[in-house]
């Protein structure tokens, strides 16, 4: 099909000019980077309802558990819900990270994503439930809600071939999508809190919805009288400047859910969330169906409830006395990792994450309580941010990077020349703790879904693999005794039984792993116990109360003592003296430092959970438990194994009518997607026909052929006479007349959570050019042209707590073209640099950018130029909403205005603080952020010559983001700019834009 649509076109280019050596020499350079099997091989487990994708033979394992683990939970949601999936849901098993997730899509397929390794447990803001069952419960519902139709749904499925996925390339396809699958445009917290709710009680109790950190965090909201967000500030200003980001959404999702089926039954909630034939298309609308009034509405009662709920546990906290606590810092640190006291310095070290900076590793001085920022921490988790190991011998801090996502990396700062290095890249090794008796440091890696116990020593970089766990069982939070003969820590199993455990380093270090059971602490966490300066106890925290309190373990009467009685919760203390300990308490803005004396307690009251008066209240949730997955023989079920084969897996998707613009004409037509369960390989195709023109003449031009096809990291474009929907509005078209055909490699060379390094090269062809193909309102001198160009692009950006855009770090691209307009030759080079500081203003950054290119030929050819100008925004648009960054903008002046042979151009940049609205709009409309930027910039053209010219400009840029019924992003920009040239003529620009996602 490919060679049908476009093979004429680019035979006319080839037949009309002989081929150069120029261009056999590029496609010999491509054919030569083709390895012998360019992709990677797929391997996939298959039953009648799901398909099981992995990539590593290591992981094959986990294929049977999980097969059992996602019938066994489609057997319940299809007796509960009547859900029947149409044909296989994609699942696949990936290890692209060394903390485990899942995500689910229902657009254009159903598809689910398995992180296999073990969960971070930290706060137990996770369950310690068995993951690979938790996370089939899970995800699964996300496909229920969001698959499940109604006979209208099922309809418009049937009349556009299949579930629409929108795209920005043809924005109408964003209405068509919402018609057949309208609850996929709902709220996170929407699907995140139905989903947990779901994986709680089918899972026995197990989950979100019955947790101890769920129930602290709405605590500490009483307690520091914080205002609760609105169901639609959750969404705008919750999730993108709380300290606790997208994990907003899981948090009060899950306690609206309870609330929900506390006040009015399960049965009342399973009707709102769940599709059925009668129900209505948008989730808002179906709530008040279901509930009699408005969500927002019930959403405040909520809210009133929940005040009301949690002042009850305050006050039965409070029936003995409150732990007193002195604040050592005022400064709220928002996320924190393990820390280490210095006596010798007076302070604590701790990696910390707060609005406003990027996360870092700090010095908190107890005199004085100033934060010292040490260095900056890429990648920093969620919650506990880093893992960190102190060496007090020789004062270096072990830090590891990219723990947010990725794979980690492990660092070492040092104390006394403060200087950081890198000691070993993609080791995957956390929960480290460093030995003083011999100099090794410890920790577990994470490796195809399995923990194992390690230990480095020397320069830290070679890895001595100790104890595997057997799969589901993970260690985690390590400490060493000061003598370094025994390792603790937190052992989980299967059951998600949690136990504090004992190790001998000796028999580890001989290969046994036999290990003493100091407590079994049921299913609440021992989190971060640690062994005292004197090593006679472990001191840590716990949930056994309800809230999580401080704890000392007496390694001698084997006995554990309560140090506190908190009322939001205590975690990670550190001895300073016999006396006194260092801890952080939970805020609703984060974690705090404080100190309170070493004194063991007797009376701690118990707190109810939000969860279990649920299922109190309608114990029919106990029915809902999930029978045992070893019941359902996967071999019987199995209907293949082998090789997953993207190609031969390919089918249409979708199809479906759009509105183009061709010039100053409105074309008609269609578009067709095409693509395999993973998006390995797909095909889009679009044809449409301006039934206007300018005459009988111009019938060839009045056909319009687009077609984009991608296999792995290959591309591959085509069209005939391009039409853009975007050309119907404002004055930048993209539409060009004739024939091209575009062929493009790109590889990955760097992927860490922050750094990339990309390469990519490409071929493109081109006949019956009638403008520029990157520069529209220059007549091309030569019709045909073919064109080869490769690109190396470094990216090193952060971006802290609150921000709407990458705030600091490098960025940098080298560019080299060659067009061959037979016989003429227009070489061509570029290259970009940017540089990123974030102010002391929070969330405020200062870039300056720099260009410079140079092109060979004669300067009288429009090949043998660059062009410049204007802001280069469309009306409605689908670029970048920041266009006046790009080296071939000028703000101020007209597009493609100045043309230069070679250049220099540089840009200042002040970014100032985004305003977040708290509640502005509603669920089918809200707004999200504003943001001012002021730019200013140079460009010297054709510097050092006869024909040198300079020019500046001025303006700036105002930002307005929008979401549309929860899921569809737009951006508002307008900006003004003025430009100056060296003769004196000044031109000025206004820009309005509206930016579709």
């Amino acid at each position: 099909m490919i060679r049908r649509s476009v093979g004429g076109g680019v035979r006319i280019a080839m037949q009309t000019a002989p081929i150069s050596a120029t261009c056999a020499l590029i496609f010999l350079l491509f054919a030569h980077s083709v390895p012998a099997r360019a992709e990677p091989r797929l391997y996939c487990q298959e039953t009648k309802h799901f398909r099981i994708i992995y990539y590593s033979p290591q992981h094959e394992y986990l294929a049977p558990l999980l097969i059992r683990s996602f019938e066994n939970a489609l057997i319940f949601y299809k007796k509960n819900f009547g859900y029947e999936p149409k044909g296989k849901i994609t699942v696949l098993i990936q290890d692209f990270d060394d903390s485990g997730y899942g995500g689910a899509g229902t657009v254009p397929i159903n598809f689910i994503q398995i992180g296999i390794e073990p969960f971070n447990l930290v706060f137990e803001t996770l369950p310690s439930a068995e993951r690979m069952g938790l996370m089939s419960r899970h995800e699964l519902m996300h496909i229920v809600m969001g698959d499940e139709p109604a006979p209208r749904d099922a309809m418009f499925r049937a009349m556009f071939s299949g579930k629409i996925m929108p795209n920005t390339d043809d924005p109408i396809s964003i209405p068509f999508s919402f018609l057949g699958n309208p609850r996929v445009y709902s709220p996170r917290w929407f699907h995140e809190g139905a989903a947990v709710f779901m994986e709680t009680w089918t899972g026995g109790g197990f989950g979100r919805a019955l947790g101890g950190y769920d129930e602290m965090a709405f605590r500490a909201m009483a307690l520091d009288n914080r205002r609760m967000y609105d169901v639609v500030g959750l969404e705008s200003e919750g999730t993108s400047a709380d300290f606790q980001v997208g994990a907003n959404s899981y948090l009060y999702g899950t306690r609206f859910m309870n609330y929900l089926a506390r006040q009015y039954g399960p049965d009342k909630l399973t009707a709102w969330i769940v599709r059925t034939e009668t129900s209505h298309a948008y989730f808002e609308t179906q709530f008040r169906e279901v509930y009699g009034r408005s969500l927002r509405n019930e959403w405040h009662r909520w809210i009133a409830f929940e005040k009301e709920w949690q002042n009850s546990n305050l006050k039965l906290i409070r029936e003995y006395p409150v732990t007193p606590v002195s604040a050592i810092s005022p400064k709220i640190l928002g996320s924190i990792s393990r820390s280490y006291f210095d006596a010798e310095a007076n302070a604590i070290y701790v990696a910390v994450r707060h609005t406003g900076r990027m996360p870092y590793l700090a010095a908190i001085h107890l005199d004085t309580g100033r934060v010292e920022h040490l260095t900056d921490i890429s990648g920093g988790a969620v919650y506990d941010v880093s893992s960190l190991a102190y060496d007090p011998a020789a004062r270096r801090l072990f830090f590891t990077t990219n723990n947010s996502h990725g794979l980690r990396d492990l660092n070492v700062f040092d104390l006394k020349t403060r200087k950081r290095s890198l000691i070993g890249h993609n080791l995957r090794v956390g929960d480290l703790v460093f030995n003083r008796n011999d100099g090794s440091l410890w920790g577990v890696r994470h490796d195809n879904g399995l923990s194992t116990v390690v230990r480095m020593e020397g320069n830290f970089k070679s890895i001595r693999m100790l104890y595997t766990l057997p799969y589901a069982s993970d260690f985690f939070d390590l400490d060493l005794s000061p003598d370094g003969q025994q390792l603790t820590g937190a052992l989980t199993d299967e059951t998600g039984t949690q136990r504090l455990v004992l190790f001998q380093t000796t028999d580890l270090l001989a290969g046994k792993t036999t290990h003493e059971e100091l407590y079994n602490f049921e299913f609440n966490s021992p989190d971060s116990f640690s062994f005292s300066p004197d090593g006679k106890y472990l001191l840590g925290s716990s949930y056994v109360t309800g809230a999580s309190n401080l704890f000392r373990f007496n390694l001698e009467t084997k006995k554990l003592e309560a140090l506190s009685n908190t009322e939001t919760g205590l975690f990670r203390p550190m001895q300073l003296t016999d006396t006194s300990l260092a801890a952080f308490e939970y805020s609703s803005y984060g974690f705090r430092l404080v100190k309170l004396p070493v004194k063991t307690i007797d009376d701690v009251s118990a707190i109810p959970y939000l969860g279990q008066s649920v299922v109190d209240k309608y114990p029919k949730l106990k029915a809902w438990t999930l029978p045992s997955r070893n019941n359902i023989d996967d071999l019987k079920l199995r209907t293949y194994a082998g090789v997953y084969h993207p190609l031969r897996d390919m089918d249409l998707q979708s199809i479906y009518p759009i509105v183009q613009g061709y010039q100053d004409d409105q074309a008609l037509g269609l578009r067709m997607d095409f693509g395999d369960s993973l998006g390995v390989s797909h095909i889009a195709t679009t044809l449409s026909y301006s039934p206007t023109g300018p005459g009988s003449a111009a019938q060839r031009d009045r056909f319009h052929v687009g077609l984009e096809a991608g296999y792995w990291d290959w591309k591959f474009s085509a069209y005939l006479n391009k039409a853009d929907f975007y050309d119907l509005f404002g004055p930048t078209k993209v539409g060009r007349r004739g024939y091209a055909l575009t062929v493009e490699k790109s590889k990955n060379l760097i992927h860490d959570s922050d750094r990339t390094l990309d390469w990519t090269t490409n071929l493109s062809g081109y006949s019956g050019l009638d403008k520029l193909p990157d520069y529209q309102n220059i007549v091309a001198t030569h019709t045909q042209v073919v064109a080869a160009s490769s690109t190396l692009a470094y990216s090193n950006l952060q971006k802290s707590l609150g921000a709407i855009e990458d705030e600091s770090g490098v960025q940098w691209k080298v560019y080299a073209e060659l067009d061959d307009t037979f016989p003429k030759l227009f070489p061509q080079i570029r290259g970009d640099y940017a540089r990123g500081f974030l102010l002391p203003l929070r969330n405020s950054s200062l870039w300056l950018r720099t260009s410079a290119g140079r092109t060979f030929g004669n300067e009288s050819d429009p090949f043998a130029n660059f062009y410049f100008g204007a802001f280069g925004n469309n009306w409605i648009d689908k670029g970048v909403i920041s266009r006046y960054r790009e080296y071939y903008s000028f703000p101020g002046a007209q597009i493609n205005e100045i043309a230069a042979q070679s250049f220099v151009k540089g840009q200042a940049e002040w970014d100032l603080t985004p305003l977040h609205f708290r509640d502005f709009g509603s669920t089918k409309l809200y707004f999200n952020w504003a943001r001012l930027a002021l730019f200013a910039g140079g460009l010297a053209a054709n510097p050092g010559t006869d024909q040198q010219s300079g020019y500046a400009d001025v303006g700036g840029q105002i930002d307005v983001r929008m979401v549309a019924f929860s899921q569809i992003k737009s951006t508002v920009s307008t900006g003004f700019a003025a430009a100056h040239d060296r003769t004196g003529h000044t031109g000025t620009e206004f820009m309005f834009s509206l930016k579709i996602y």
